[in-house]
């Protein structure tokens, strides 16, 4: 175990995970479920985004009002936040105020009172048509369906309208009591924090419980989510686009990725420097400054428990997407070719590792990140490793790493093609570079 954290798991199963962060007076204080839309059947679609948001509309012990109250009143602010297969409660507050911040967030997570359901569901329901009105978020959505298919994974995590005003608090309370289990929590604490203070925290919230406590089995290592395993996606080529009149086409690429425990994860954040990650990178450079064909270009990936994504994201009008594409099918053929040498130069890979190491470090500066990590660490079973470790795994990568996760994963005629725009026929003519599909 790292010096930097300590980690206790409790009689019921919840685990505990701290940071003390010297010459600080606040505390980031998280509680992580393992549990997000990919756990959701198709007819649930949205329900842990809903259920979330549910999380502040009152408590056992607590009103809607009083909770925005109580956290007003210490100078914080509490959010949450549903992921494809993680939903958090967090904040950050004065070291004086973790009791108080304690004891009505486990009250929220524990002992939601699913009231003001309705007024809730407008909310939901507004925010989703907020989503479906940016075509800049939708395409992501859509790449998920290409490249995932009708896996779970492949649904958008804030659900669906129609459902969505289905959804009756039964349903809710029946969703909550399955997933939000003891020993699929983690409560993770960095900052002006005592590790002894906030188990006790935790051991008193679990007596408070008393007879509501789940009594699902915890694992015999205490490690790791007891959500049952989904079955791994079929990773095929596919095109999808909605058509939809905006003024740009939004333009993704994709496919499948490595999974979050893979070692591979320091090449890939290196490879996406050089790709598209930094405003020195290929894309960046060719598409936006050389040519300006675009304000915005840019890599991302996700990683999840047993496989993940990788992706590029371009915006660019009409008259510009297929010599936009163009550059992208070139860029990306670049870095998997080589006849026996590297697509990649000394200086790309040093520029690179540079850029990520100087942003792990600047991220661990903030205690919020750092409550991040430990929760996230611990909920997945992913060893918690300190900056100087972090800076180890970065220095490590080697541009022969960098080719090769290139070739499996950026591949042009492997990847996924999604669109938003406004006529489909020219969004098809503007991957046509790629290679065909399918």
């Amino acid at each position: 175990m790292s010096a930097e954290h300590q980690i206790t798991t409790l009689d019921s199963g919840v685990r505990v995970v701290s940071e003390r962060i010297p010459g600080v007076r606040s505390v980031a204080l998280g509680m992580w479920v393992a549990t997000g839309s990919a756990a959701e059947r198709e007819e649930q679609a949205g329900i842990s985004h809903l259920l979330e948001h549910m999380l502040f509309r009152g408590s056992a012990r607590f009103g809607s009002r009083e909770i925005d109250e109580i956290f007003d009143a210490m100078g914080a602010e509490i959010n949450a936040g549903t992921d494809k297969e993680t939903t958090s409660l967090y904040t950050r507050v004065l070291d004086r105020h973790l009791e108080r911040a304690f004891e009505v967030m486990g009250d929220m997570l524990w002992r939601p009172r699913f009231g003001e359901l309705e007024a809730e569901r407008e909310v939901v329901l507004e925010e989703i048509a907020m989503y479906e009105d940016d075509p800049q978020d939708r395409v992501f959505d859509v790449l998920g369906g290409a490249i995932f298919g009708s896996h779970p994974l492949g649904r958008a995590v804030i659900g669906k309208a129609e459902i969505v005003r289905a959804l009756t608090r039964e349903q809710l309370a029946a969703f909550h009591a399955e997933r939000y289990r003891p020993g699929d929590v983690v409560i993770a604490a960095a900052g002006s924090v005592e590790h002894d203070a906030l188990v006790e925290l935790a051991r008193a919230a679990d007596a408070a419980r008393g007879e509501e406590r789940a009594q699902a089995p915890v694992a015999a290592n205490g490690s790791g989510p007891h959500q049952p395993a989904l079955e791994l996606p079929r990773f095929q080529r596919r095109e999808r686009f909605l058509e939809k009149d905006t003024e740009q086409y939004h333009v993704c690429l994709g496919g499948a990725g490595i999974a979050r425990d893979d070692e591979r994860r320091f090449a890939l954040r290196v490879l996406e420097g050089v790709l598209g990650g930094t405003t020195s990178s290929r894309l960046f450079q060719e598409v936006r400054e050389r040519r300006g064909l675009a304000y915005s270009v840019f890599t991302f990936s996700n990683l999840y428990a047993h496989t993940g994504e990788v992706g590029l994201y371009v915006g660019t009008r009409p008259d510009n997407v297929r010599e936009a594409l163009a550059v992208v099918a070139h860029e990306l053929q670049r870095c998997v070719e080589g006849a026996g040498g590297n697509p990649f130069t000394e200086e790309e890979l040093v520029r690179s590792r540079e850029n990520l190491k100087g942003r792990v470090v600047l991220g661990m500066e903030s205690t919020g990140a750092r409550m991040s990590r430990l929760g996230a660490s611990v909920l997945n079973g992913l060893p918690i490793l300190s900056v100087n470790e972090m800076l180890k795994r970065i220095d490590a990568v080697e541009s022969y790493q960098l080719r090769a996760l290139a070739t499996e994963l950026f591949t042009p005629s492997e990847l996924s093609a999604a669109g938003v725009g406004p006529t489909e026929a020219d969004f098809l003519e503007a991957i046509a570079p790629l290679g065909a599909g399918a």
